[in-house]
């Protein structure tokens, strides 16, 4: 069991993972790679989510996991806007679609939808971890 001083520091270190994704999600998208741009969007995303779930001392195996805990615990209970659930389910279908579907193609404007809403899904997350 962490105490509460590691939970602080994992969760500080998964929020800087997410960071670095989305800087990636960004470099590939002006690089006009959007099935990679649309991938590391969603890790920005899922981590973002581990970083919360962190401080509850909370991490699950798969990604399901992740997300329906998160679920769980911060939009059903008000903590987090309902629609943070669509924009992380669609996150999760185009990183899916992008990583295993021979020919799945993603537009730009796709691409460019799916990380600018991680990048707002970050600023409400950081927002919150701040306080």
């Amino acid at each position: 069991m962490l105490s509460d001083e590691e939970k602080r520091s994992l969760s500080k270190v998964r929020l800087e993972h997410a960071r670095d994704c989305l800087q990636d999600a960004e470099n590939l998208l002006s690089s006009e790679r959007y099935k990679g741009s649309a991938n590391r969007s969603y890790y920005a995303v899922f981590h973002a989510i581990r970083a919360v779930l962190a401080l509850d001392g909370i991490d699950r195996k798969r990604h399901s996991g992740v997300i329906s805990e998160f679920r769980r615990l911060y939009i059903r209970t008000g903590i987090f806007d309902e629609k943070w659930s669509d924009v992380i389910g669609d996150q999760f279908d185009y990183r899916t679609f992008s990583d295993y579907s021979d020919f799945f193609t993603l537009s730009k404007k796709e691409a460019e939808e799916q990380f600018e809403n991680a990048k707002r899904f970050l600023t409400v997350i950081s927002e919150y971890l701040e306080k």
